[in-house]
């Protein structure tokens, strides 16, 4: 939650960007998140996108604008990059596949950190890459915890169903099998932030020859405690 600083117009920027921290979103959800009127989000967003700290998608919807990004790479270290590194390291040796962490930026899933398997048949993303938010066990776990409003617009054309994302939210972790590549399964679970929301997702994927069609029964617990793992350091960076 935002505190008052005694610069109205400043707290309300502020705000307005907290908002936007969980993805694309439309001036009226602006307007009932923040709780302040209409002309004052739309004056005040459209001026965070002159400056770049706020951006438009394809819809016209209002998300984090690039220069936020530029601004935090110059802050220097990202805690959740930092931090799953010797993670990934962790349960790539365990299981023996490659292993990232994923977070949704706009219409996509980047991967902002991994650990490859270092022989033989691997699936290899590097850092940096973007996916589809449409397939893959990472895309799921990333919209399953979303809103509604959202949850109905990620689904159109994606690979899985509302019934798998169900399914998702009462294991708490997912699998797919071929969904984002043919040959290729993963298991996600997700990276919760200091108040419960999903940021991230943490992922395992390898060949379908050696994960087998029920990854997830196989993985899913190395999986989902890594993820845990993350998540309890990143809450205790926070506290610091």
């Amino acid at each position: 939650m935002t505190t008052n600083s005694g610069v109205g117009v400043l707290d309300k920027a502020v705000t307005i960007i907290n908002a936007l921290e969980n993805g694309p979103t439309t001036l009226a959800q602006l307007v009932e998140i923040t709780g302040i009127s209409r002309p004052t989000v739309h004056r005040i967003a459209q001026s965070l996108v002159h400056h770049g700290l706020v951006g438009r998608d394809i819809h016209s919807r209002f998300e984090l604008g690039s220069r936020l990004v530029e601004l935090a790479s110059a802050a220097g270290e990202d805690r959740l990059v930092s931090a799953a590194g010797p993670l990934l390291i962790k349960l790539r040796d365990l299981t023996g596949e490659s292993t990232q962490v994923f977070r949704k930026q706009g219409e996509f899933r980047v991967c902002i950190a991994s650990a490859e398997r270092p022989v033989g048949l691997r699936d290899t993303i590097p850092v940096g890459t973007q996916l589809s938010m449409k397939a893959g066990s990472a895309a799921q776990v990333l919209l399953a915890w979303e809103d509604n409003d959202r949850l109905i617009e990620g689904l159109r054309h994606a690979r899985f169903t509302p019934t798998i994302l169900a399914g998702v939210r009462r294991r708490g972790w997912a699998q797919s099998l071929g969904e984002r590549e043919p040959g290729v399964a993963s298991v996600s679970a997700p990276v919760r932030g200091q108040s419960g929301r999903v940021i991230a997702a943490l992922s395992m994927s390898g060949p379908i020859e050696r994960l087998t069609r029920q990854p997830g029964k196989i993985h899913h617990e190395a999986v989902v405690q890594t993820a845990n793992e993350l998540s309890e350091l990143l809450r205790a960076q926070s506290e610091k």
